[in-house]
This record gives C-alpha cells, structure tokens and sequence, in this order.
C-alpha cells in the first residue's frame, strides 16, 4: 500500500479550511503544509489540520520553500484570484530552477479571472509537465453523484437522454473584501460562483463515463444585476462590514447572475442548462441547488433539504456564527442544519480523487483544461449580458476580453 500523498496548500482562509475539515475522510492524503502572506493565518490553519489529526501540517515562509520540501508532493491552489498567476508562478519557477518536485497541482475555482489570465496558467503548468486538477466540488457532491448515475442507468436508459438541467448557487455574500472587489476578483458573483452551476448542468446532461465535450455549449445568453448592494442603505452596510473602499452606489458588482447555455449532444440532440446565482438570497443560509428533466423523469436536490431542524425561541440568544449552515443568516426560529458540510458539498469527494489522481490510481475527471473551458463560458456570458443578445460559443476574440465589473465600469 501506498503512503498518503504529502499534500501543501497555498492559501489559509476559509477555503482551505473547508478543504482541511474535509479532509478527515480522505484516506490517500496528508496536509503536511500551509502558506499564505498571513504568517500567523496560515499558522492556525496547520494547527487546525493537526488538530484534527489530517497530517502534521506546518506554516512555510514561502511557497518556493514549501515546494522544495521533498514531504511536499502535491499543491492545492486555494488563494485569492488576484494572486493566482503570481502564486503558479512561483511554483513553476521553483521546479525549473531544480529546487523542487510536485506530483500535481490542483486549483480552485475559478481557474483563472478571464481567458487570458487562464491560458497562462495552463501553459505554464503544462511547462514542468504537471499532473492537473480542477477543484469543482459541486460535481463531487453525494447527492449529485447518486442522483445523476441512478436517473441515467433506469430513466434515460429505457426513455431517453434528458434534455434540461437547472442549477443555481445563493448566499448571502461573500466572507471576505477582495470577493466583493471586481477589479480583484474578476467579477461579481456569476466569476465567484457561476463558475459551479454552469459546470454542474452540463455535468448532469452528460452520460456517466462520456467526456463532458459529447455536450457541447453552441450558445450562452447572461444576465446579472446588481438587486440588493447597491442599495443605499445596504452599500454603507458593506463598507462597514467589508471594507470603506467598497462603494457599490458607484462602483458595484453584480449580485445576480443568470445564464442560459444551449448544448448540442454527441447524438444530435438539443439540451438546455439553466443556472442562476446570488449573493444576494435571503434564507437560512448556503442554498445549492440541481434539477435534471428527461422525456419521464426527474431530479432534484436542494442542500437545505437536509432532514435536520433545530428551533430556538426568543429566549435563545448568543453569538451569531455558521455551527448550522455556511453563510448562516439567524440564530432564531426555525433552522436547517447540514451536517458534515464538507461531505455533502463535494469537498470531501474532490480532495480523496485528487489524491489518488496525483498517485496514479485514477484518471482526472478535471483538470485544467475543463477549468479553462469553464472561463470562457463565464466570459461569454459577461459579453452577452453587456451586449444584451445571445451570443454563439465559443465568440472570437474572447481570450482578450475582460468583464465591465472588472474594469469597474460597469453601473450595474
């Protein structure tokens, strides 16, 4: 038997948390190290990994440092996006200057803020020759997994392949400033999380065992909005929650997000995927989504559906936290809980692939390939919700485009 795969992440907010807390049941890997600009954040996130007994992880000064260390065979991009191309970088560099050897690289979503910035990820991974992982929890998730191969194998087996599917992610915003700063991140919330639903519906629209490519996207039509942050009165809530340099009255991102993808099947035949975003949904908390229709047959899944309440009355007071559900809205009242959230999101599911991908157990089921793919979508969508029309995929020129939100001129 194989000893775990030494496992370094770049990054130390929640993210790689969540990664950390899902890795109690990943039994090919070990978190042996965080970096992050922070010293003392990604201190305390390799205390975490200790402390949950996932790997005697420890903080490194840098990420040259981490990658020479011959325990380090594996790296998960979890950074912010603004510092994704400096941070590949660094790694590749460490490798051609003979300080260092990896195994594979995985990274967050997304891949990259646009198609440009995207290209030159990829081409500098494939540089040193790198294995390759897409992290996209969402396609790992449970309840995905179950639902899709069990409505393929009886439903579209005796009745035929499904024609529609729908996805959507909502919360109630992002935990940390650069999310909401378009020039930082790339976007507003169809770059932060559109990213998911668009790759979740073409997922489910594809046979299990078949490439995603026998789905091909001919066509996006996007919109987004920005409904509930540029509001006055909720524009000062951010400043003063997030950062005084976010004035969404004036230099907003979007809150919303639609798209609309028309595929076209190996087999002929016409699909759509339906996929909607926000930050700006009022709930419990993190609302996932999914639904897959075929000629006599559905699904559905919503996260919040957990089968788990709690009530607490008035009298229940504390702090406010996120021990229930991510992005937890009250304290009060009725409550869903979600339970081993790491588990029933994906993480779980993409962290123990990875793994055994990066050890040569098992093929990538992404890789950065589908991540740079997922960018153009995402861009084609930015272009057709400016542009107002449906626009054909992939549109020339869409490696130079950049989004509006992200030259923050967009006024939503």
């Amino acid at each position: 038997m194989s000893r775990p795969l030494g496992v370094g992440f770049i990054g130390s907010g929640f993210n790689t948390r969540f990664h950390i807390a899902a890795w109690r049941g990943v039994r090919d890997g070990d978190v042996l190290g965080v970096w992050s600009p922070n010293a003392k954040r990604a201190g305390e996130a390799a205390a975490l990994a200790r402390s949950l007994d996932v790997g005697q992880a420890k903080g490194y000064k840098s990420i040259a440092d981490m990658v020479a260390d011959p325990a380090i065979e594996a790296i998960w991009l979890c950074g912010p996006n603004q510092a994704r191309i400096e941070n590949v970088e660094e790694i590749v560099d460490t490798i051609k200057r003979g300080k260092g050897e990896l195994k594979g690289l995985a990274a967050e979503k997304p891949l990259a803020r646009n198609v440009a910035e995207a290209q030159k990820v990829k081409k500098l991974v494939e540089s040193v020759g790198l294995k390759t992982g897409y992290l996209e929890n969402q396609y790992f998730a449970p309840h995905v997994e179950a639902g899709r191969n069990l409505l393929w194998a009886r439903g579209a087996a005796t009745t035929g392949r499904p024609y529609l599917a729908r996805a959507a992610e909502e919360h109630s915003g992002p935990h940390a400033p650069w999310f909401w700063q378009g020039n930082l991140q790339g976007g507003g919330v169809l770059n932060d999380m559109m990213c998911h639903s668009a790759l979740i519906v073409r997922h489910l629209l594809t046979r299990p065992g078949e490439p995603l490519s026998t789905v091909k996207p001919v066509a996006i039509t996007g919109h987004i909005a920005s409904l509930k942050w540029s509001r006055p009165h909720y524009a000062k809530v951010l400043q003063k929650t997030m950062s005084k340099d976010l004035d969404y009255t004036k230099r907003p991102s979007e809150d919303f997000a639609s798209v609309l993808i028309e595929f076209e099947t190996a087999d002929g035949t016409r699909a759509i995927g339906e996929a909607t975003t926000s930050w700006s949904f009022v709930g419990a908390g993190l609302r996932l989504s999914a639904e897959i229709l075929g000629p006599e047959y559905s699904m559905k899944w919503n996260s919040l559906d957990s089968g788990l309440q709690l009530f607490f009355s008035r009298e229940v007071r504390g702090k406010t936290g996120e021990d229930l559900v991510e992005k937890q809205n009250a304290e009060q009242g009725v409550m869903p809980v979600v339970p081993e959230e790491p588990l029933a999101y994906g993480y779980t599911g993409e962290d123990r692939h990875f793994c055994r991908v990066f050890q040569g157990k098992e093929e990538a089921k992404l890789t950065f390939d589908d991540g740079l793919e997922v960018v153009k979508m995402l861009m084609t969508a930015y272009q057709s919700a400016e542009q107002k029309k449906t626009i054909a995929f992939p549109p020339r020129g869409i490696d130079k485009f950049v989004p509006a939100v992200a030259q923050g001129t967009w006024k939503g």
